[in-house]
């Protein structure tokens, strides 16, 4: 049996980590003096009333102490194990968890660093599930996800600069000025797991037609899913989604997703992007 591992920033529903035979370690997200566990105490949807409500979260890496344990446990059961991580590019946890599979010395219990977040880890934890049903073992798990890894295209686009500023990432001044002029960034996750933003919108309209542009220059896979995706307000989401459905592609409501707190603490709410595997 091979134990499929991650974190709550693949942003998975609850259920659907249940559902995908997933065991899911929390977030641990700071809200001033306060201590919440995502999708333990803190649903996506408190998270993005905190925010309205003018809170600024942190936050920390998940528990070594849980993922040892579970290592520990796939180690009494003679099981393989993996860990599938955010992009070492954006947080330390890859490099965390390798260091607890070292604690747990058991050469059966891998750690895959996904180079990407959110959706775009959620396809990947995705294809993984399917191998994994199919019988194969951890090695041939992570060959096929990695088979798929640089084809996955993440861009959104993003409301508002509140939080880049908040978080050090722009100055005041590009802060008053973007905000004056309506400016709406465009990032993307790149093949190295980086955050970068390779193009500017003037309003959310422009920005979501950019990404209607991206989908027809990189056409995405039919074997995989489509996903749109949104921070907080899910009309965003769901006019992206109606977008890319008058261009072909089936995007039923359930691929509509919310962005959780590792992702939404720096873009902030209202943005709307999408994520795919390339053909």
């Amino acid at each position: 049996m091979v134990r499929i591992i991650t974190d709550s920033s693949a942003d998975l529903e609850p259920r659907e980590y249940e559902q995908l035979n997933i065991t899911c370690i929390p977030l641990t997200v700071f809200f001033a003096d306060a201590e919440y566990q995502e999708n333990v105490n803190l649903s996506k949807e408190l998270f993005y009333k905190m925010l309205a409500e003018g809170s600024y979260p942190k936050t920390a890496q998940p528990s070594p102490q849980l993922l040892l344990d579970l290592f520990e446990e796939a180690k009494a059961a003679g099981d393989e194990a993996i860990y599938f991580s955010i992009s070492s590019a954006l947080s330390g946890t890859y490099q965390t968890a390798c260091a607890t599979r070292e604690m747990a010395d058991y050469d059966r219990c891998y750690v895959f660093d996904s180079k990407n977040a959110t959706g775009g880890l959620r396809v990947l934890l995705e294809e993984a599930v399917k191998l994994r049903d199919a019988g194969k073992d951890a090695a041939a798990i992570m060959e096929g996800v990695a088979a798929i890894q640089d084809r996955i295209e993440l861009y959104a686009c993003m409301d508002t600069l509140e939080y880049l500023y908040r978080g050090g990432r722009i100055s005041q001044t590009v802060y008053k000025l973007g905000t004056m002029a309506q400016v709406k960034p465009i990032i993307r996750v790149t093949e190295a797991g980086a955050i970068e933003v390779p193009a500017k919108a003037i309003g959310m309209r422009k920005g979501m037609d950019f990404l209607c542009k991206r989908v027809e220059a990189v056409k995405p896979s039919r074997n995989h899913s489509f996903y749109a995706m949104y921070t907080g307000d899910r009309s965003n989401g769901l006019a992206l989604a109606e977008k890319f459905r008058a261009m072909g592609y089936d995007i039923p409501d359930e691929k509509v997703i919310n962005v959780g707190a590792a992702i939404g603490s720096h873009v902030g709410p209202n943005a709307c992007g999408m994520v795919y595997v390339s053909e």
